[in-house]
């Protein structure tokens, strides 16, 4: 198992907190454009941290639409950001499991059709995509569905703990990771409460990460610590929590 940070899309958080660590997670596509980031730089500090990267693919575009036009130029454009993270080395690629209107049945088979076109465009790549569950937000398909999708697609998933917990508490993780825990091939691990705070240090929410390990004991994928926080402190602690839980051994532990 490999244990490492989202950075967002900042290189000077990657160079700050990433030594120690197995992964970058970075975020392509938002705010900064694949033509915004210096690759040389980017390069460089993946070798020097002797990490890997995986990117996260845009958090505001939803994968499907009720229109055949947008679709296909939804479709283009995140092969075009997949191209360019193949370019750089990328493994992974998180996609967001969003639509238009995900309580719209007549959109899943569009969904699994866009998501099966997104998942060749990776592979020619040499990426692997995975599908991030975001239940709790307004354009997310729940954790019920998430799974099917994604069985349907032949696309792995990025199970983000704190997300599941969000929606449907540890019920909703149970049932899920019962259901489809095979098809986990990349965890967002951070802590959360109730009164909906996300993305705090695991331990100091309500997560009990003793269930998650439960079904994903010796998982041998990878695990990005999603803490909104550039403290190295709780980061790695974050990080050894999550690594005990998953049963293996942590940054710097």
């Amino acid at each position: 198992m490999d244990v490492g940070l989202t950075v967002g899309d900042s290189l000077d958080r990657l160079e700050a907190t990433l030594d120690g660590f197995d992964l970058a997670e970075l975020s392509i596509g938002e705010s900064a454009g694949t033509d915004d980031f210096d690759t040389t730089r980017l390069e460089e500090a993946l070798t020097t941290a002797n990490a890997d990267l995986c990117v996260h693919l845009p958090y505001d575009q939803v994968v499907v639409t009720p229109v055949p036009e947008l679709n296909d130029a939804i479709s283009a454009y995140l092969s075009r950001l997949l191209a360019w993270a193949g370019s750089v080395g990328a493994q992974k690629a998180v996609i967001h499991a969003t639509a238009r209107n995900p309580h719209d049945t007549s959109l899943r088979p569009l969904f699994t059709s866009q998501l099966t076109e997104i998942g060749a465009a990776a592979d020619e790549a040499g990426i692997e995509l995975v599908l991030e569950n975001v239940g709790h937000q307004r354009r997310g398909y729940p954790l019920s569905v998430v799974g099917k999708l994604a069985r349907e697609a032949d696309t792995a998933v990025c199970f983000d703990v704190g997300h599941a917990y969000m929606e449907d508490g540890h019920d909703g993780i149970e049932r899920f990771l019962s259901s489809y825990g095979d098809l986990v091939s990349h965890v967002h691990v951070h802590d959360v409460r109730s009164r909906g705070d996300t993305h705090l240090p695991i331990g100091a929410g309500e997560i009990d990460y003793d269930l998650v390990g439960s079904h994903l004991r010796d998982f041998d994928g990878t695990v990005a610590v999603e803490v909104f926080t550039d403290d190295e402190v709780l980061l790695r602690d974050s990080a050894r929590r999550a690594s005990a839980a998953l049963g293996a051994t942590g940054a710097d532990s």
